[in-house]
């Protein structure tokens, strides 16, 4: 089996447009939640989300690009350029070969959706533009990506709603490890902030109208955030080889499946993931330092993960870390555990932990240290990174300190 690790980092969220702003934002605590500023917003009852604010398009891509490119894919794009540009990687011949790029998205191009939607039943038009399907197919974005880095191995797209980005960063590790791949392109990303996307998110009663509180007595509900987060994964001993820096290793995963409710999360099923990955990463709990919960601000969710990380770590889970990123940048929904692996990296890299901000009040069904409002210097070898999604599938990542 192979050794994984990770050589390229790249991000745009509401919290910046590149990985470093990204990662600045949640070392100071900042919170990229705020007022949408998109069509129709008056007629929504939830009006907040976690926006990527003075994003221009046409300062990235040329009209002809625009055309083709959903908003997820835009993001997709300049994630992975500089992911790929930090690791020192350019794709010809054999490597291209075998490099490939797996990706994860709940709704693809929901921005595409509701504006050709508008077009047909509200404008009344009969005809919409003919790139409207390879615009809003979920695979858009991963098959951009490959084109325009001329990746010719296993590439394709996960859509597992909240832990498509988990799910398509498993499979990327595992292609490597299994010496099916050299490099993996892996991440995920999601746009669905425009009025039909907040809105079908409105009918199903789970959103906060002022903030995202994760783990806190008053939470209220979680908030929808934007944008994209793409690695480069690679097999160890060429990045060894080529003198790449290498930001962390992967060194676990596992998935399971609740098979109980459409929405409801699963103790069972969250504790058998977390279990997974760490029987996948051959560590015991008292070597894990951190996790990144999932930690969306509902109360069904933070209750339920805090007694899977309990059960789990037992009186280790004391000295445990946990903390919600959620409440800094919203949840990307598919986009979601991509974005948050920057924390993971973050915390075994520069021995800082990300906070969760917006922390009011202690509630007794999360007595887990959950590093409420500030980051927080700390030392830790082994970390993992929760997403557990709609329809009960979780998946749950291990992540060492760079070899």
């Amino acid at each position: 089996m192979k050794r994984v690790v990770i050589t390229g980092q790249g991000a745009i969220s509401a919290l910046g447009h590149s990985a470093a702003e990204t990662l600045e934002a949640m070392r100071e605590g900042r919170c990229g939640i705020g007022e949408l500023d998109i069509r129709d917003v008056e007629r929504l009852s939830i009006r907040i989300g976690g926006q990527v604010r003075g994003y221009d398009p046409e300062a990235e891509f040329n009209r002809q690009q625009i055309a083709l490119y959903d908003r997820f894919t835009q993001f997709t794009l300049l994630a992975a350029r500089e992911a790929i540009a930090q690791s020192g990687l350019s794709f010809s011949g054999e490597l291209a070969a075998q490099s490939g790029v797996v990706l994860g998205t709940a709704g693809g191009g929901v921005n595409t959706w509701d504006e050709n939607y508008r077009t047909v039943y509200e404008d009344g038009k009969n005809r919409v533009h003919p790139f409207v399907v390879p615009k809003l197919m979920n695979n858009a974005a991963a098959s951009h990506v490959s084109m325009e880095h001329n990746l010719k191995g296993p590439s394709f797209t996960v859509a597992t709603a909240c832990a498509s980005s988990n799910h398509a960063m498993g499979q990327a590790f595992n292609m490597i490890r299994s010496g099916m791949a050299k490099v993996m392109i892996t991440g995920g990303s999601e746009s669905m902030l425009c009025f039909g996307g907040v809105k079908a998110w409105e009918g199903l009663r789970v959103m906060s109208r002022d903030a995202c509180r994760p783990f806190s007595a008053n939470r209220n509900g979680m908030v929808q955030g934007e944008g994209a987060a793409v690695f480069v994964f690679e097999e160890y001993e060429s990045a060894k080889a080529r003198g790449a820096e290498i930001l962390a290793e992967v060194i676990g995963f596992a998935m399971t499946s609740d098979a109980s409710d459409i929405v409801m999360p699963s103790k069972q099923g969250a504790a058998r993931a977390i279990a997974g990955a760490m029987k996948d990463a051959k560590v015991n709990p008292e070597q894990v330092g951190y996790i990144n919960a999932h930690g969306t601000g509902t109360a069904a969710n933070d209750k339920t993960e805090c007694a899977a990380v309990a059960d789990v770590f037992g009186h280790h889970a004391d000295r445990l870390m946990i903390s919600s990123t959620k409440s800094m940048h919203g949840h990307l929904i598919g986009g979601t555990g991509a974005v948050e692996l920057l924390a993971c990296i973050m915390a075994l890299k520069d021995g800082v932990i990300a906070p969760t901000i917006g922390y009011e009040e202690p509630d007794p069904e999360c007595a887990l240290d959950v590093v409420p409002n500030e980051a927080r210097d700390a030392k830790v070898d082994v970390v993992l990174s929760n997403a557990f999604a709609f329809g009960g599938l979780n998946a749950v990542l291990a992540l060492r300190k760079a070899p």
